[in-house]
């Protein structure tokens, strides 16, 4: 069993994801919103994270835009 649970681009984005939930969490809880509003806060953040960073992390994001390889 050499294969890896999750690939690495999907470990990426849930990692990146998770971490921005609980910094979202945290610091709603730090500006007095209480447990329940700072957990629901990085709950909803960490569903909306995980789409945003598996858009900005694309597969095959080796390759050069189209846009910049125009402008030499």
């Amino acid at each position: 069993m050499d294969r890896p649970l999750l690939p690495l681009r999907s470990a990426l984005v849930f990692l990146l994801a998770a971490l921005s939930g609980v910094a979202a969490g945290g610091l709603s809880w730090l500006a007095g919103e209480g447990a329940a509003r700072g957990v629901l806060a990085g709950l909803a953040v960490t569903g909306l994270a995980t789409a945003f960073f598996d858009r900005l992390i694309t597969p095959g994001s080796g390759e050069t835009c189209g846009k910049a390889h125009d402008h030499g």
